[in-house]
């Protein structure tokens, strides 16, 4: 009998270690097991006015070897990835918009004045915050107008409580060795100091990332939704996964599981606790007649301005392929980590304030009357990284070798972003076969 895999989790993390353990053993008998309806977790296109808009994630990192480009290709859909059109970006600072800096990483500044400390301003066995790195070296103002909204965008986190390791690993990685901060941004940078200039950075899939899961899960031999796993343990050298109503439980045998699951349903399955906490996001579209919008990609709200809004999207203006005469796209990110209760509102409660704070950024009286809205809403969405990540993840994996083939990945593991999830779920999927003896 064929030796079986059971990926728990259908977001991208469990599609990618799915499909990379069919491709490279297709004689194992892999079952992929989601408790929503349909997999794809946080990539989902939904449609309003007759456009497509996404509810989810909207693009990949594609500089350098992309796992989200790799993925892509392998599924056919490589000649469906688009690239944004290279409009520029802004930050509202005191209510008016300008220009992100260039010349910066991540929004720091490469030069700056500061003195040559006496040992590497990291060392290997130490993390801290984004800000407790940056704030001394470059200042406040630096981390609460550039760093700050940029890693909120990204994370829904803030500068002073996420790992630097994880938020900037090439620079965390630069500073073991550096005693100033110029010289890590310079090293931390020169990684892509040989791309082409102009070279995209992002790109999404046309057709919307729903095409993209779709198409990975049509490569999978046995996908099953509505199913949620309850209970994990050890049988007979493997696993036994209990799903299903507890008054009609029904079990699945495996001999090995990936859990690519959030920390809270990973740690009680394997009855270990995963310390890492989440924030809770809304994502507020609004399709509106053809209107004239600064030529912008968009732009970025820090936490200082005192506004509900922290980031938002032109979407026809900054991906080519969505262009329309007729119709506008935009669509506003609100919540940040500690500040939920702006999340509390109504979905016509955060419509209306998404259409007076933009309208006033960008500095008209109101934007017209919108052709459709929609409003989704993703509680616990982004892990918040605090210093030490790393660590207690590599303590949860040791652990994890004292039992049956078992291994854990996605967002809550290894870092956001489409490419980080893919690259989990290869590592986890080569972890189990490396334990199967495979």
């Amino acid at each position: 009998m064929n030796k079986r895999v059971v990926v728990v989790g259908g977001g991208i993390a469990g599609l990618a270690a799915a499909h990379r353990l069919h491709t490279l053993r297709p004689d194992l008998d892999v079952v992929l097991l989601d408790q929503r309806d349909r997999p794809g977790g946080k990539l989902s296109t939904g449609e309003l006015a007759g456009r497509p808009v996404e509810r989810g994630a909207e693009s990949f990192l594609v500089g350098g070897p992309s796992a989200a480009i790799e993925l892509a290709r392998e599924v056919g859909l490589g000649d469906a990835v688009v690239h944004p059109t290279g409009a520029r970006a802004a930050v509202a600072i005191n209510g008016v918009l300008q220009d992100l800096p260039t010349g910066t990483l991540m929004g720091i500044p490469l030069q700056g004045a500061e003195e040559a400390a006496a040992t590497p301003i990291l060392g290997t066995d130490r993390d801290v915050s984004v800000g407790e790195l940056i704030r001394p070296r470059r200042g406040d103002e630096v981390v609460d107008h550039f760093v700050e909204p940029l890693l909120g965008g990204v994370y829904a986190g803030r500068a002073d409580r996420l790992s630097v390791r994880m938020a900037l690993p090439a620079l965390a990685k630069a500073a073991e060795h550096h005693t100033t901060l110029s010289a890590a941004l310079a090293e931390a940078t020169a990684s892509s100091a040989g791309r082409e200039p102009g070279a995209p950075i992002f790109g999404a899939i046309d057709g919307g990332m729903s095409r993209f899961v779709d198409a990975i899960t049509a490569t999978l031999p046995d996908v099953r939704t509505n199913t949620t796993v309850r209970e994990l343990e050890q049988h007979n050298g493997g696993w036994r996964l209990t799903t299903g109503p507890t008054r009609d439980p029904r079990t699945l045998d495996a001999d090995a599981v990936i859990l690519a699951v959030p920390a809270a349903p990973a740690a009680r399955l394997l009855q270990r606790a995963i310390d890492l906490e989440y924030a809770s996001i809304a994502l507020v579209a609004l399709v509106l007649p053809s209107t004239k919008l600064p030529d912008l990609s968009g732009f970025l709200v820090p936490a200082t301005e005192g506004l509900t809004i922290k980031a938002v999207t032109f979407f026809d203006r900054k991906w080519a392929h969505l262009r329309r005469p007729d119709t506008t796209i935009l669509r506003a990110s609100i919540g940040r980590h500690g500040d939920e209760e702006q999340l509390q509102r109504t979905d016509e409660e955060l419509k209306d304030r998404v259409r007076t704070e933009v309208a006033r950024l960008i500095g008209v009286d109101a934007l017209p009357e919108e052709l459709a809205f929609g409003v989704y809403r993703w509680g616990g969405a982004l892990p918040q990284y605090a210093p030490g990540h790393q660590a207690r993840i590599r303590a949860l994996r040791e652990s994890l070798q004292d039992t049956a083939p078992i291994a854990v990945a996605g967002a809550a593991y290894d870092g956001v972003g489409i490419p980080a999830c893919i690259t989990s779920g290869r590592t986890a999927a080569a972890a189990v076969l490396a334990r199967l003896g495979e």
